[in-house]
C-alpha cells in the first residue's frame, strides 16, 4: 500500500467514551511503537508507523459522549479519505442506529474497509446499516437479549469477549474492545507489536476471544 493505512472510529452523541478512546489509544500507541528502531527486527516487519487514526462524525462539531465528555472529530462524513479499518464504538447508540446519514456512511466505509469492528452496542449500528445480517456477533452482556429481539437473523454469541465472522469483528464491552483492538494490531502486523503496545499502555492483554 503506497498511501497511509486509514483507521476510522465513528463518533456520535452519547458514545461510550472508553469504547471510542480505548481503540484510539491502542492504534495510536501501536503506531508510535512501530516507529521505534527495534520494530524493524520484529517478524512481519510492522508497517503501523504510517497508520492514520481519525475520529469521524456526521459533522465536525463537538460530539457529546455519554456522561458529558466532549470529543472534537477530525473528519466528517463528507471526507473521502480512504478507510481500511472501521471501528464502531458503543454507548447509547439508538439515535446513531436511526440516523440515515450515519448508516449510509457506515455502509460505505465498511464496504471499502478491509476489516470492520464494533465495540459493545456498536454492533446495533452495524446491524441497522446492514453490515451484519446473518453474522455471528456479540455485544455487552446486558444487551444480548435486545440484540436477539431486534435482529433475529443474527447469531448472537454469549460469553465471548469478541467474535470474528469474515471481515467483521464484534466485541462485548470496553475492555474486550481494547483486547480486540490489540488482536487486530497483531493480525495486521505481528504479535510482537501488539504485545509491545499493551506493555506501553500498562494493560494486561487477554489475547483469546473466550
Amino acid at each position: 500500500m503506497t498511501r497511509p493505512f486509514g483507521i476510522a472510529i465513528l463518533a456520535f452523541d452519547d458514545v461510550e467514551a472508553l469504547d471510542l478512546a480505548g481503540p484510539y489509544e491502542v492504534f495510536t500507541t501501536a503506531a508510535r511503537m512501530a516507529a521505534r528502531p527495534e520494530a524493524a527486527d520484529w517478524p512481519g516487519q510492522p508497517v503501523a508507523a504510517g497508520w492514520q487514526v481519525a475520529c469521524v462524525a456526521r459533522t465536525r462539531a463537538l460530539v457529546r459522549a455519554r456522561a458529558g465528555l466532549q470529543v472534537l472529530p477530525t473528519r466528517d462524513f463528507s471526507d473521502e479519505t480512504p478507510v481500511d479499518l472501521l471501528i464502531v464504538p458503543g454507548g447509547v447508540a439508538d439515535a446513531a442506529a436511526r440516523c440515515p446519514d450515519t448508516l449510509a456512511w457506515v455502509r460505505r466505509a465498511s464496504a471499502q474497509a478491509t476489516l470492520t469492528a464494533s465495540v459493545c452496542t456498536g454492533v446495533f449500528v452495524l446491524a441497522a446499516a446492514g453490515v451484519v445480517d446473518n453474522h455471528r456477533v456479540t455485544t455487552h452482556w446486558e444487551d444480548l437479549d435486545d440484540l436477539r429481539r431486534q435482529w433475529p437473523s443474527l447469531d448472537v454469541v454469549d460469553g465471548a469477549r469478541w467474535v470474528e465472522d469474515g471481515h467483521v469483528f464484534s466485541s462485548a464491552g470496553i475492555s474486550a474492545g481494547i483486547d480486540l483492538s490489540l488482536h487486530l494490531v497483531a493480525r495486521l502486523t505481528c504479535p510482537e507489536l501488539a504485545e509491545r503496545t499493551a506493555r506501553q499502555m500498562d494493560y494486561r492483554w487477554m489475547s483469546r476471544p473466550d
